[in-house]
Parts: structure tokens; sequence; C-alpha cells
């Protein structure tokens, strides 16, 4: 897999001082503010920002929590019990929003720790296989590629066909000998949302294990791990549910957490001690947390969840699916060839340019717009947030005529 599918930013202004400014006491509903947000994002006031799909900015409340931490530290640091008590209640939360347990639910560092966990954990070797889409995100073709090197695993890619992946182009490839098939739940590169329930049903008529990198899906779209019968998923906060970097919430499903193995131990490892050397290690998602979390992370985390929940996540995808919707309409009528499927529902869009790079990166400048210029400048990706309107959207496909 090239490094040139790693998203780079374009143009994205300087924010410097935002963190600064006052928050907003909740902004109210306006007109082409329909989820009454937009004055709690500051971003939104200085730029034409259409990048959340790579980093969303935080509202105002999600910076007031990380403040208030710092402070907390610096001045009358808070207690460990307290601490340990907050990230049990951000804890349900994430449970709350995806319809887990909180005991299906462990605190990891990064997205693709969750997956190294699930790889590591069934150990795939010569003569199995491993199924995943080229629509998923670089860290698993890395992945899979030194598992392949070092074990013999043979590494299966299906295809996209007009932008998608369903069950009829994984099918084929899933097997008795599937050890695991992994998709990302709403991929990055143009933001296809696949039937997870589709895929995790092919996946276990097979015995295989069924994992999804959720990212790009918690806190646009509503996500139900349930319903969907998928076996573990894990996300970065710093997207779609407006929080921080290290943490990254893992779920395993209670029926198949006995599948997964933890690789190393800590005293949060460690449910109740038994004697001066005798442990009983937590048999749910909370054996894979062996050290102390990232506080400060989570802390941003609930309010986020807080902000997201406040919203709602039937609301949010509603809205910018169809900024998504007007956005694609825009470009084909403009010439573009887009590249996410007609009618997808998520809220990334992504499609083909051939002006050159710098040509590009300037009409991006100029104009202020934050978007990614991915694939050695070949794509451009647009991912409007709950705080976007149709306003925007208006306003880069004035930007993209610029662009031809």
């Amino acid at each position: 897999m090239a490094v040139s599918r790693r998203t780079v930013l374009s143009a994205l202004p300087a924010i410097a001082g935002l963190a600064s400014r006052p928050a907003q006491a909740g902004a109210a509903v306006q007109a082409g503010d329909p989820l009454g947000v937009r004055g709690d994002f500051p971003v939104a006031s200085t730029s034409l920002f259409l990048n959340s799909a790579y980093i969303t900015p935080t509202p105002t409340p999600v910076m007031e929590a990380g403040r208030a931490f710092a402070d907390a530290k610096g001045t009358a640091p808070i207690v460990l019990g307290d601490m340990l008590r907050r990230t049990e209640e951000v804890r349900a939360q994430y449970a709350r929003l995806i319809n887990a347990s909180p005991d299906e639910i462990a605190f990891l560092a990064a997205t693709s720790e969750g997956e190294n966990v699930v790889a590591n954990s069934l150990k795939p070797g010569r003569g199995d296989n491993v199924v995943i889409d080229e629509l998923h995100y670089e860290s698993e073709f890395v992945l899979y590629s030194q598992f392949a090197k070092t074990t013999g695993v043979e590494l299966r890619i299906a295809k996209a066909k007009g932008g998608a992946v369903t069950v009829k182009e994984l099918e084929p490839l899933v097997n008795g000998r599937t050890k695991l098939v992994s998709v990302a739940w709403v991929s990055h590169q143009n933001g296809y949302r696949h039937d997870m329930k589709a895929v995790a049903d092919l996946a276990h008529a097979h015995g295989a294990f069924c994992y999804t990198d959720g990212i790009q899906a918690v806190g646009m779209v509503p996500v139900d791990v349930k319903a969907a019968g998928v076996d573990a998923m894990c996300i970065g906060t710093y997207k779609w549910v407006l929080g921080a970097y290290g943490v990254a919430p893992f779920y395993v499903r209670r029926e198949s957490a006995s599948r997964l193995t933890p690789d190393r131990y800590g005293w949060k490892s460690s449910e109740k001690q038994l004697g001066p050397t005798d442990f009983q290690i937590y048999a749910n998602a909370k054996r894979f947390e062996y050290a102390t979390p990232a506080f400060g992370p989570i802390y941003q985390l609930g309010a986020g969840l807080s902000y997201v929940e406040r919203v709602g996540v039937a609301r949010i995808e509603t809205h910018t699916v169809a900024l998504a919707h007007r956005l694609q309409k825009g470009l084909r009528t403009l010439g573009f060839d887009v590249l996410t499927p007609d009618g997808n529902r998520s809220s990334i869009v992504a499609f083909r340019v051939t002006k050159p790079q710098d040509a590009i990166n300037k009409v991006l400048a100029d104009s202020k717009t934050s978007v990614s210029l991915r694939e050695n400048g070949t794509q451009i990706r647009v991912s409007p947030a709950l705080f976007n309107t149709d306003a925007d959207i208006d306003r880069f496909l004035t930007v993209a005529e610029g662009l031809k």
C-alpha cells in the first residue's frame, strides 16, 4: 500500500489563539444552522472547514474540559479514585452510544492498537487467510503484509466496484481458512458505508472473526454493534466524537472475548487480588487495559460524547448526509469524477482532480478552504460536519470551479 494513501491536510488556515476565545453558552438554532451548533465551533468563523474526516474541530465545551483538567493538575491535582470513577462514567457513555455494555469497552491508545490486538490474538498463519478490502485504512495493509511475511498468512483484498465493496465482492475471498474479515465501517478514502450486518454474517458463516475500524462512523452515523453483529471495533476519538488524541475505545463483543488474549499486563489488568502474587485478570474487554490511561483525553471524550448525545447522532447523520448529497450533485454538475457512490449515506465525498497540485493548493489557500488533498494530489476529499451548512457547500462548489 503506497504511502500516498495517507491523508494530507491541504490549506488548513492558521487557528492559533482560538482556544482562548470564550465558550458559547449554547448556540441557538438559526436559519442554515438546523442543529444549533455552529456558534460552538470557533473554526467555522475563520475558514471554510470541510475536513472533519481528517481532524474534527472540537466545540468549546470540549476545549473547556481539556483546559479544566490541565488547570486542575497544576493547582489541585485530581485524585486517582476520582479519575477512575470518571473513566467508568465515560466508558458507560460510549457504550450507550454504540449499544454495548460497559464491560465490553476497553480504553486503548489508538485505533490501530485494537486491530493489532485482534490480529495477534487470532494468530493467522500459513494456510490461513485474512480478508480486507481496498477501501480500508493503510494500517491494515501494513499490518497484514507484515503478517504475510512473518507467518505466511495470505492477505486477500476485495476490489471496489463503482466505489463500493459489497458482500458480493467479499464472498469469493472468504472460506473455511479465513481467520478474519476486516473492513472500515465507513471508508476514509471515499466515505463508502459498509453494510456491517452483511459483512459480519458472511464472516461468521465461515467461522471467521469480524473486526471493523469505526473511526469514520461513530458520531457521524448511528452505530449499533449488537444489530451489526461485529466481534470487535476500535475508534480514535479525535474525529466525529469530538475528543482528543491518546484514547481509543475498543469494543469486544462479550461472546467473542474468549477468542482474544492480551499481550501485556499491568495493574489495570487485575480485577481482584487473590494473594500476594496471585491476581484474577478481567475476563471481559477490560483486560486489555494494563496501565494508567490518558485521563485528560478521557475527560475531553466525556465532554465530546455529551455534546454528540445532546445533539443526537440521528440528527447529525440527517444533516451531514444531506450536505454530502448536495455536494455530490454539485460536483457532478461541474463535470468532476466523483469517487463516492451515488446515494451513499456518510458525510465524506471524494472526487478526482487533474489540475497541478501547487495550483490546487493556491486556490484552497486563497479561499481559506480546508479539505484533504490525497493520492499524490489527484483526489480531493471533502467531509462536512455537524457545524457546516448548505451555504458552506455552495461556497465550496464555487471554489471547486477553480479546481478544474
